[in-house]
């Protein structure tokens, strides 16, 4: 009787305590990574992640971008949508949240209109480029063949993305996405907008710059659930690396701020909840590591 009056208890007094949760000051934007969406078919590139963290409290818009292109312009695009976001909401502030190549776009906005940004956070964020875009781009020298064909390739499956999805206006070019995922495209992009980058290969960047606070967190796993049908791509494109990685990022390129957690056991999907929610049954699920970043911003009145 005392264990059912205990449960009972719980049951009845734990939504009141998640009530509010999440609800930060300011508005949080969701931003895709490469091939990105905002939803196709009922399915979020975050999937299901604005749903939770709208469910206590948190003001949440998820950006379309261009699904391929450079960061610069993926920026450009992202801060159109940010001043819209400020003028429906009244806020004077949002918070930024990217993904893979969402890490640099939203940097972009951050570095070019802090004033607009209270918080910038990369999850697995592309921030000191990535072996995988080296290994392609060399696959594929500027001029040849084989760059043409992989660029009909892929600007037919943005295009196809942008189709199905919101927006089948917005430009793609995969040349300018994979110059920007290069570790020398993200070496250019890193000088004209260094805020909260590492000096040092693997350490920590400034937790705040400009009033803008960042942060990060990445996996560092590739086959995490065997149900996955995306776990063997990513245990391939894996062996570009000889460092700890999730499958497309190393841990250490993924560091921008204040480093979270480098060492999930997620990998490059996993962190965004997919394939459709299949990770991995031994880690905190992603949703949660969402909700408990919302509440982070929270309590530190952002």
């Amino acid at each position: 009787m005392k264990f059912f009056l205990t449960c009972l208890l719980l049951a009845l007094t734990t939504p009141a305590m998640a009530a509010g949760y999440t609800e930060t000051r300011h508005p949080i934007v969701l931003v895709h990574g490469l091939f990105g969406f905002d939803e196709i078919l009922g399915v979020d590139y975050f999937y299901k992640v604005p749903q939770a963290l709208q469910a206590d409290g948190a003001k949440v818009y998820v950006a379309q971008v261009s699904a391929t292109n450079s960061s610069e312009l993926r920026g450009e695009q992202l801060l159109t949508q940010v001043k819209q976001i400020l003028a429906i909401t009244g806020a004077s502030k949002v918070n930024l949240i990217g993904h893979s190549h969402g890490g640099p776009t939203t940097r972009y906005v951050a570095s070019v209109r802090p004033d607009l940004v209270a918080s910038v956070s990369s999850i697995a964020g592309v921030n000191k480029g990535t072996k995988v875009a080296d290994v392609v781009r060399k696959a594929t020298p500027p001029g040849s063949i084989s760059e043409a064909t992989a660029i009909l390739i892929t600007e037919g499956f943005a295009k196809l993305i942008g189709l199905v999805s919101k927006d089948g206006s917005l430009p793609q070019s995969a040349n300018a996405a994979l110059d920007s995922l290069t570790t020398a495209g993200s070496v250019k992009f890193n000088a004209k907008f260094p805020e909260g980058v590492p000096l040092d290969a693997c350490n920590e960047g400034a937790y705040q710059v400009n009033g803008v606070r960042y942060y990060s967190w990445s996996g560092a796993s590739q086959l995490t659930n065997i149900f996955d049908i995306s776990d063997a791509a990513m245990g391939l494109t894996s062996l570009a690396f000889k460092e700890k990685n999730d499958g497309l990022v190393s841990s250490c390129s993924s560091h921008l701020g204040q480093v979270l957690r480098d060492d999930y056991r997620m990998n490059h999907l996993d962190e965004i909840n997919q394939f459709i929610g299949i990770v991995s049954l031994f880690e905190t699920n992603p949703i949660s590591v969402f909700r408990q970043h919302a509440n982070r911003l929270k309590n530190a009145g952002l």
